[in-house]
């Protein structure tokens, strides 16, 4: 029988649930066990798909196709395992459910009403997870905050599960904020106090309180904190601000969360995180540092390319060195000059994201990576971009651009993908999920992987026009992987770059801490060469030349956010 941990949040939003849940898998997988993950979000869209990335940060795809919420991403990375649609389940699905089943009669002429109907459904989602991966434990998180009312029907849910599944086969784990007050020099536990009272107030005590604080959490504190939540003192854990989220497991382990949970579990294997502690002590002491420009459409909230960051983060790590990102507004580029704002990088990303707004700077920073030799990976818009760059740059297309950004254009190099065109709806309607691509052999991409078929994630309506294929390859501008049959071009490469790499899928989602994406650790080799050598080398400028715009190192601070 699988058994459950639920994993709730107190005080404050985006206090870290995702990754304490992907803290908890990894820990309980140390043990050997396996893990089953699930997201509930209480919000009535169906998927994170439609929503605006400044709503709610990057939209993670799976394997299977499913759009859905970044803390997925965080479950694949800590745990490594391959997630699909039943992982995360939002109000909108429960919903939309419920009224097709009463719609259909399937509720034989019943009042249909939040309890029972809601939260049975609720629960047999649970059960499906359960059932589908046959786990030894399933971690569920319950997005937003206990008392939104939007998440009432979740917590009404998993409180039933004590009842269905038994006490020892579910697990309560609380996570709060304890706000330091300046003026009186102390750590707050009311705020906790509080929560779980509104959390016992809906019929659910914890059996575990995670304190988040960016102060040492103190026994004094945890005392008073078990004496008035009624939860023993060595599961209330002070969880403290750290370096990196990969030490989270780390610490909650020494801290003793994870002896409890086992012995909660009954899982009685010892727990090995050695190879885990071993990266996270490389992490913390890297022997050079790389400055990497990401120039996007959302850099003022980095939570858009969360698995871009840690993807390059990996990759950081398998060369041994830290990663500093300069946060790049591609408007300013427009405004500024590429020069301007991209004089320090040893490497450019252009990630996804859709619509015009910031095209040309985009553009800009793909000529300038180009012509100065310096590592270029293009993501999907990224891939588009470096495309629409070279096509006027040197095949002289000058108004060579996208279907998407310039519908007038005589010269679409970046065009609809069969069938997209003829959709009337927007949600989950693109090309999704994992697909083949066969690598070219000699060519940068195919070394980078060693292998000549691999399978990749993709999130896309537009693709590189056919039309163009040869007039492009014969200029330079080489395809380097393909759809199996030919038909779609997967990777773009320029010849006699040190590295400039577009690809039309998202190599980001399938990073791993100890496993870096075959691109991005190559390009992340690339920018250290960069580094290394102390210049930027530069290839033939086409005939309009470059930007002469003055260089400004200042700019760069004031365009974006360094992290």
């Amino acid at each position: 029988m699988t058994q459950y941990v639920f994993v709730t949040g107190g005080v404050v939003s985006s206090l870290g649930k995702g990754i304490v849940v992907a803290s908890i898998g990894r820990m309980l997988k140390s043990r050997g066990a396996t893990i089953a993950v699930m997201k509930l979000d209480p919000y009535l869209n169906v998927d994170p798909g439609t929503m605006s990335p400044y709503q709610h940060g990057e939209v993670y795809v799976t394997g299977d196709g499913s759009e859905t919420d970044l803390d997925l991403g965080h479950y694949e990375r800590f745990i490594d395992v391959e997630l699909t649609a039943v992982s995360n389940v939002t109000a909108g699905q429960i919903y939309s459910d419920v009224i097709s089943r009463e719609r259909n009669g399937r509720y034989l002429g019943g009042t249909i009403q939040t309890v029972p109907h809601v939260t049975n459904l609720i629960k047999e989602r649970i059960h499906q997870l359960a059932d589908e991966t046959g786990a030894d434990v399933a971690v569920i998180e319950v997005g937003g905050t206990v008392g939104d009312i939007e998440g009432l029907p979740f917590l009404e849910a998993i409180r039933q599960m004590h009842n269905d599944v038994g006490r020892d086969n579910a697990i309560y784990v609380h996570l709060t904020l304890l706000p330091y007050l300046g003026s009186t020099g102390e750590l707050k536990t009311k705020p906790t106090q509080h929560s779980v009272q509104a959390l016992r107030g809906i019929g659910i005590q914890p059996d575990a309180i995670i304190c988040r604080s960016d102060f040492e959490v103190d026994l004094g504190l945890r005392e008073k904190i078990s004496l008035y939540c009624d939860v023993p003192t060595e599961a209330v854990i002070g969880l403290e601000t750290l370096d990196t989220v990969y030490a989270v497991p780390l610490s909650l382990e020494e801290a003793g969360f994870g002896d409890f949970l086992a012995d909660r579990l009954g899982i009685t294997k010892s727990p090995d995180l050695s190879q885990w502690a071993d990266m996270v002590e490389k992490l913390r002491d890297p022997k050079r540092t790389v400055r990497v420009a990401i120039v996007g459409k959302y850099v003022e909230l980095p939570d858009s390319y969360l698995s871009v960051i840690e993807a390059l983060r990996h990759s950081a790590l398998a060369q041994d060195c830290e990663v500093k990102i300069d946060w790049i507004k591609a408007e300013d580029i427009e405004e500024l000059g590429a020069d301007s704002v991209l004089d320090r990088a040893s490497g450019v990303i252009v990630p996804g994201g859709f619509g015009e707004r910031g095209i040309e700077g985009m553009v800009s920073a793909a000529r300038y990576a180009r012509e100065r030799a310096i590592p270029y990976l293009g993501l999907c818009l990224g891939m588009q971009v470096m495309v629409i760059e070279f096509a006027r740059s040197v095949l002289g297309l000058e108004d060579a651009n996208s279907a998407e950004f310039d519908p007038g254009s005589k010269n679409h190099v970046i065009a609809y993908m069969p069938g997209q065109r003829e959709l009337g709806t927007t949600g989950g309607t693109m090309r999704l999920g994992l697909y083949p691509c066969a690598l070219v052999p000699g060519t940068i991409a195919a070394g980078a992987y060693g292998s000549e078929l691999v399978n990749e994630r993709h999130r896309h309506r537009y693709e590189l026009n056919n039309d163009y294929r040869d007039r492009l390859n014969g200029a330079g501008l080489l395809t380097s992987g393909t759809a199996p049959d030919g038909s779609l071009v997967e990777i773009s490469e320029v010849e006699g770059h040190p590295f400039m790499v577009g690809s039309q899928f998202h190599p980001e989602f399938a990073s791993r801490p100890d496993r870096p994406h075959p691109l991005f650790r190559e390009f992340m080799g690339a920018a250290v060469d960069t580094l290394r050598e102390g210049a930027q080398h530069s290839l033939p400028m086409d005939e309009s030349g470059g930007d002469d715009t003055a260089s400004s190192p200042e700019i760069v601070e004031r365009s974006g956010i360094s992290t």
